[in-house]
């Protein structure tokens, strides 16, 4: 089975008085790997993820060093079909963001910016706060994972995506019902006796004219 290490996203929010808006939000990227399935362990200032998609033929493992300490028990985890996301308490209230998630400064192409949460440190009073309901309490070494529900993929059955391009089966036949259609048409009002009158004119055309002998 082939060893992939999955995407992550992240953003945060920082708050020097109130510790609830002193975030980091992490989303691992790994779809199809059901909760039975993957390790989570997180500690102060690691993280160390391994999971296995019997389906998509692929074990994910993950290593992570942050920039600063966080608050394991004070976090929160949510899995679903798609995803494992991640509320890390930051240890130490403070006003600055972090200036990077990870502590060593060069750049992992499978570490990105979590645009849809992020915004900028002097903008995030006045953005909408996080809905973190559907989250449960990480608690010291992630036991039991509470709050990991199954997930889903909206009810979609991918089993029934076929033909080209990935379409459901009967999509892009329009154009032969189309001309299937044409076929069908109706003659117009006064079509019909002005294709007797070419047969007629066809017929008068094509008989001999009678030859004499001399």
């Amino acid at each position: 089975m082939s060893q992939f290490t999955p995407e992550v996203l992240w953003a945060q929010r920082s708050s020097s008085v109130d510790a609830e808006k002193n975030y980091i939000h992490l989303t691992i990227s790994v779809p199809d790997v059901p909760k039975e399935s993957f390790k989570l362990d997180l500690k102060p200032t690691t993280l160390a993820f391994s999971g296995t998609s019997n389906t998509l033929k692929r074990d994910y493992t993950l290593n992570l060093e942050f920039y600063d300490e966080i608050d394991v028990d004070a976090s929160k985890i949510s899995h679903t079909a798609r995803n494992v996301e991640l509320v890390l308490r930051k240890k130490e209230l403070k006003e600055e963001f972090w200036p990077r998630l990870l502590k060593e400064p060069k750049k992992l192409q499978f570490v990105k910016t979590d645009f849809d949460r992020w915004v900028d440190e002097d903008e995030q009073n006045e953005a909408p706060e996080d809905d973190f309901s559907q989250f449960g309490g990480a608690g010291a070494g992630m036991g039991g994972m509470p709050g990991m529900g199954g997930g889903d993929f909206g009810g979609i059955d991918f089993s029934k995506l076929g033909g080209a391009g990935g379409l459901p089966d009967g999509l892009g036949d329009d154009e032969d019902e189309d001309e299937d259609e044409d076929d069908d048409m109706p003659a117009l009002e006064g079509e019909d006796d002005v294709k007797d009158a070419a047969k007629d004119d066809t017929k008068a055309d094509t008989k001999a004219p009678a030859t004499s002998s001399a």
